[in-house]
């Protein structure tokens, strides 16, 4: 299918989606939101599709938040409308159930940045720069940054970032552990596909339920989340792949995983 606003691109076991529209700096209008919920959706149930990352088209930008050019023209109705949608296209990323990696080619501000929280890992380039600048527009972050960011950085450094709206470089957003790695913009999406491929060779089903142990354990108390990684472990121990694994290790081959 022919997307207005995303590149999807599907490579071995993984796919590539570029949120494309460089000549606003990918920022996210409502087609785009539409484009990025089906996509997400589609990608999850496609089980071809073991991991995958999101970019942004150019060098200059990864996606500037909202399109506040076109919201400038909106009703309130309108952007009542607008911003249910938003929260789809987040929640879209933020919950999908394979690995997902943020590819950081430029800003990631606001609604950017919050698109790159809600992957598992972001890997950006040394030219890039971070920011959830909302409260200097009356606003604010609405696409997890309050509370993906704390997760990550810590509440005291979270508060100190949204309260100022300041921008940070990519060698900041590093060392603050926002970022996984940091690489030259040239080697960006070689770096990304080199991760990709070392993840989607693992048994799918094992990725998919080690990620739900992670997000949820983080959610609640040790004894809970215990017992999620039991329930978890026990549906991987059972599967076909569990059992491809072993006969594979033993019979010194690359696996055929199959999801099952």
């Amino acid at each position: 299918m022919i997307w207005e606003t995303l590149d999807v691109i599907k490579k071995e076991h993984y796919a590539l989606v570029t949120l494309h529209r460089p000549e606003a700096l990918n920022a996210l209008n409502t087609q785009m939101a539409w484009e990025l919920v089906e996509v997400m959706e589609r990608l999850a149930r496609d089980e071809e599709v073991w991991a995958a990352a999101l970019t942004g088209a150019g060098e200059r930008a990864f996606c500037v938040g909202a399109d506040l050019k076109e919201r400038q023209g909106m009703t309130k109705d309108e952007m009542i409308r607008q911003r249910a949608l938003f929260v789809r296209a987040f929640r879209a990323v933020a919950m999908f159930p394979k690995p997902l990696v943020a590819a950081v080619n430029g800003f990631a501000m606001g609604g950017g940045f919050e698109f790159a929280l809600c992957c598992d890992m972001i890997v950006a380039a040394k030219e890039s720069f971070f920011g959830l600048p909302e409260v200097g527009l009356g606003i604010i972050p609405g696409g997890g940054g309050t509370q993906n960011l704390p997760r990550i950085i810590g509440k005291n450094k979270a508060k100190e970032l949204i309260f100022t709206g300041r921008r940070i470089s990519g060698e900041i957003a590093f060392e603050l552990g926002i970022v996984n790695r940091l690489v030259p913009r040239g080697e960006l999406l070689e770096t990304v596909e080199e991760l990709l491929r070392e993840i989607s060779k693992n048994a799918p089903l094992a990725l998919i339920q080690a990620k739900l142990c992670l997000e949820l354990g983080l959610e609640t108390d040790l004894r809970t989340g215990l017992a999620l990684e039991a329930e978890a472990y026990n549906r991987c121990l059972y599967s076909e792949d569990r059992d491809e694994g072993l006969r594979a290790f033993n019979e010194k081959r690359r696996p055929d995983y199959k999801g099952r």
